[in-house]
């Protein structure tokens, strides 16, 4: 069985930088990416996830590291 795309079924075209709640939920507790086989994202939704919190974490919206 496959895991749901959180994007396409909440029908979110672009994913934003600046919607740091959303981002939050595809980070572990230690402010990492989760992998694909956690998120059950595709690669093209993974590379923009990966994009819009690299972006984030630049500003200073969301940690680099967290403990």
């Amino acid at each position: 069985m496959r895991k749901q795309n959180y994007f396409k079924d909440n029908k979110i075209e672009h994913i934003d930088y600046k919607d740091v709640e959303t981002l939050k939920k595809f980070l572990t507790p230690h402010a990492r990416i989760q992998s694909h086989k956690r998120s059950g994202l595709p690669a093209k939704f993974e590379r923009a996830l990966a994009l819009a919190v690299k972006r984030a974490r630049f500003l200073g919206l969301l940690p680099y590291v967290s403990r």
